[in-house]
């Protein structure tokens, strides 16, 4: 059986009330193409996987695909397009908000002008966004419009649109250098190719959402941040050791606040003041680790105790070995600031490195999926 030219891959997450309307208007805007669509749902709790399934009765040309223990828009995006033979590829969001009429065009600029990608724009003329957007919105939107454009080294004016067309080929160039982080999958495909790409923007009115909740949090600006940070420095510094490091340093400044406090206010004792304020710091990185830093194996219950145990035994070390190397190097005529900070340096890695495969191991986080 030949497969289909288009595959509109769709993440979904509850978004039951917006599958059958999408699919219907699909039908009425793709008369003469043959296509497929693929749902790829987060594990919705609102019975989204079943609206689709009972579609995919009535309509072979609608699949799903299920994912249980794996979230993130980008990397079902990525997981839905590896999942066809499609030659053609579009993504698209549940929400309505993606204009299906420009659908043909951006086909057309792939299949026929030779362009690489077609993105569906807000930003050029004849586009638009919803006048019912807040002006912080608008303010955001465009600064982190410019961020995207300085990443990817392309003049485009809608690198955040979640709504293009490219050749199967063009994915499977980049596919293994996609860091499938976050929300932005067109910036991150853009920024992942080795060769220029042709990319043609088509303009379109972005609509408001018909049903259903927006899916824009602070984790979305988070995400894309760290996006950001991943297609600039992150083949240097892996991006989680940044997390890491960032999580740290409220810790340090939580236990420098708690010494305070302890030693010069209430005028405890040096050592009890110290030891306070290094258990709570070390609480306190755990906390912020666990739901920042892996949130990704994110351990919870009787699994949430043992890591925090486990971690503070092994920051105990990272503390030991960089006051050693710290006071090894000043006693050799290093400046007092280097070789404070050369000892948090090693602490850090001793501390990122262990902690990653003792604590939040991928091993580690099974068992705690098991035990839930």
């Amino acid at each position: 059986m030949k497969p289909p030219s288009l595959a509109i891959v769709v993440p979904t997450y509850n978004e039951r009330e917006n599958i059958r309307e999408l699919v219907r208007r699909l039908d009425q805007t793709l008369v003469g193409t043959s296509w497929e669509v693929i749902f790829v749902d987060d594990d919705s709790a609102d019975g989204t996987r079943d609206e689709v399934w009972g579609l995919s009765f009535e309509d072979p040309r609608v699949r799903c695909i299920c994912r249980v223990g794996r979230k993130g828009l980008s990397s079902a995006c990525i997981e839905g397009m590896a999942s066809t033979h499609a030659e053609y590829l579009l993504v698209m969001d549940a929400d309505l908000q993606h204009d299906e009429a420009i659908i043909p065009q951006m086909l057309a600029a792939v299949r026929d002008e030779g362009y690489d990608v077609a993105v569906g724009s807000r930003y050029i003329e004849g586009g638009g966004i919803s006048k019912e957007w807040s002006t912080s919105r608008r303010l955001i939107s465009r600064l982190a419009t410019v961020a995207g454009q300085k990443v990817t080294h392309y003049s485009i004016s809608d690198p955040m649109s979640g709504y293009f067309l490219l050749k199967r080929s063009v994915f499977w160039t980049v596919v293994h250098r996609l860091s499938g982080r976050g929300f932005k999958i067109l910036l991150d495909i853009i920024a992942s190719s080795k060769q220029p790409l042709r990319i043609k923007e088509v303009p379109f009115q972005f609509r408001l959402r018909r049903a259903g909740e927006s899916k824009l949090t602070g984790n979305v600006a988070v995400d894309y941040v760290l996006l950001l940070l991943d297609k600039t420095v992150g083949r240097l510094i892996p991006i989680r050791f940044i997390k890491f490091v960032a999580a740290g340093s409220v810790g340090a400044l939580l236990h420098l606040g708690i010494l305070g406090g302890m030693h010069k206010t209430l005028h405890e004792d040096f050592w009890l003041s110290q030891a306070v304020a290094t258990l709570c710091a070390m609480v306190l990185n755990f906390i912020l680790n666990n739901y920042f830093t892996y949130r990704d194996r994110r351990l919870h219950g009787s699994q949430f105790m043992v890591g925090l145990l486990l971690f503070m035994a092994i920051c105990s070390v990272g503390a030991l070995t960089n006051v050693q190397l710290a006071q090894y190097l000043y006693r050799h005529d290093l400046p007092w600031w280097m070789a404070g900070l050369l000892g948090a340096v090693i602490g850090s890695v001793w501390n990122y490195g262990v902690s990653t495969q003792m604590v939040w191991s991928r091993h580690q986080r099974i068992a705690t999926k098991q035990e839930q």
